[in-house]
């Protein structure tokens, strides 16, 4: 395969890169979406029991978390809640940026006052929510649906 412009053939790393730059964003952000969407729904799932807050996610605020200026009951239960609502919001692609920055702000939260040795872990759900952020959900997701109905009645 030779460029035709300089007679000279790409090299190994520059078809590796132009492959790599033909996967869709779309593509990308799916994987992006779904995957932290798993990691925040299964942390939720062990906050509960049934449509209750689980006593162990109650002892674990009041005992561990210790987050400075909020109950611990408050947060116990903002916590369940977010970890349900903005996940699957997410895996449907609904509000995706709003709900990326809420959990981005959660993760925030944990890397400062509840894990701050967990960096590595924070840095890579941080990555996967600024780029759903920036970029938005995709092509695949119900935000995608409403943009496009709301420019064909636009027009």
């Amino acid at each position: 395969m030779t460029d035709h412009t300089t007679g000279v053939a790409p090299s190994l790393s520059e078809r590796l890169v132009a492959a790599l730059e033909r996967i869709p964003n779309g593509l990308i952000a799916l994987i992006a979406r779904l995957s932290i969407a798993a990691v925040f729904w299964q942390s939720g799932q062990t906050k509960v029991n049934g449509w209750m807050l689980s006593d162990n996610a109650l002892y674990l605020f009041e005992n561990e978390y210790k987050l400075p200026l909020i109950d611990p009951w408050l947060a116990a239960h903002l916590a369940a809640l977010a970890e349900h609502i903005f996940p699957l919001l997410l895996a449907i692609g609904l509000a995706s940026r709003l709900s990326a920055l809420a959990l981005l702000g959660m993760t925030l939260v944990i890397e400062i006052f509840v894990y701050p040795g967990a960096w590595p872990t924070h840095g890579t759900w941080a990555a996967c929510l600024l780029f759903i952020a920036a970029r938005g959900p995709g092509p695949l997701s119900l935000d995608a649906l409403i943009a496009g109905q709301t420019r064909r009645r636009g027009k």
